[in-house]
């Protein structure tokens, strides 16, 4: 059997995923299973323009496919049972496996691990939120500061079965202002790679080619200036950068 057109095939659902803040389902086009996130059940946002956080998932995976390191799903705009909304293979997780952890402070694994932050749990004890170090997580650090996400929970880095990591939950990317919010600043201060630097060279020259023209119907102008800016600095100071602002670094909650 042929595979479906995931543009215009049709588009069931078969669920609804209760604990996203924006109306998300699980569907299915043919037998291919697919999120549908439509524009009509997006919560107002007082920072992020209303009805544009689709757009924002697909510019995020536009870009991921520049970085060539495949850390968002194939993502694209369709139409569906509720309207116009973002589209997103769905990718089954290894329930084994965990990217980001709390753990006591004492337990704070030596290696394979970056620590973070700590704090107290909600019986009072003392942790430490870690994740992993490793090239694939450390990749979606990199792509995170130049689409400057605000929200890079733990929840949203899955930990899939062959040792990849995807990252998904791209809504609140791409804002002019600095929103950087992750999980993943354990690599803070140190140098990028010439893996990484060359990476956000292909972005930088995509936004005069081929990314920039698709990324024009999905941004403003200003919103891709600043993506083009947040590539200079980065590749300019040639490390991971450390928080800056008065709010928050990481989101809330973590996971």
């Amino acid at each position: 059997m042929p595979a479906p057109d995931l543009v215009t095939a049709e588009l069931t659902l078969t669920g609804r995923i209760t604990t996203a803040s924006n109306a998300t389902f699980l569907g299915s086009i043919g037998d291919v299973v697919v999120v549908y996130k439509p524009i009509a059940g997006e919560s107002p946002l007082w920072d992020f323009p209303h009805g544009t956080l689709a757009h924002r998932e697909v510019a995020a995976y536009m870009v991921s496919q520049v970085f060539g390191w495949d850390v968002v799903p194939h993502t694209w705009l369709r139409d569906g049972p509720m309207g116009e909304g973002m589209v997103q293979l769905w990718q089954e997780q290894d329930p084994a496996q965990s990217a980001v952890n709390l753990v006591a402070t004492d337990h704070v694994p030596e290696t394979g691990w970056k620590y973070v932050l700590e704090g107290r749990d909600e019986n009072g004890r003392m942790v430490a939120l870690v994740h992993e170090d490793s090239p694939a997580l450390r990749r979606m650090a990199v792509f995170d500061v130049v689409v400057n996400n605000a929200d890079r929970k733990g929840d949203h880095i899955l930990a899939m079965p062959y040792g990849h990591r995807h990252g998904v939950d791209h809504g609140l990317t791409f804002h002019r202002d600095h929103k950087l919010r992750t999980v993943l600043w354990g690599w803070l201060g140190d140098a990028l790679t010439t893996e990484e630097r060359d990476s956000i060279d292909r972005v930088s020259e995509g936004l005069h080619g081929e990314l920039g023209r698709n990324l024009a119907d999905l941004l403003s102008a200003e919103e891709i200036a600043s993506l083009a800016a947040r590539c200079a600095r980065l590749r300019l100071a040639g490390r991971f950068p450390a928080p800056s602002g008065e709010m928050s670094a990481v989101p809330w909650p973590l996971f």
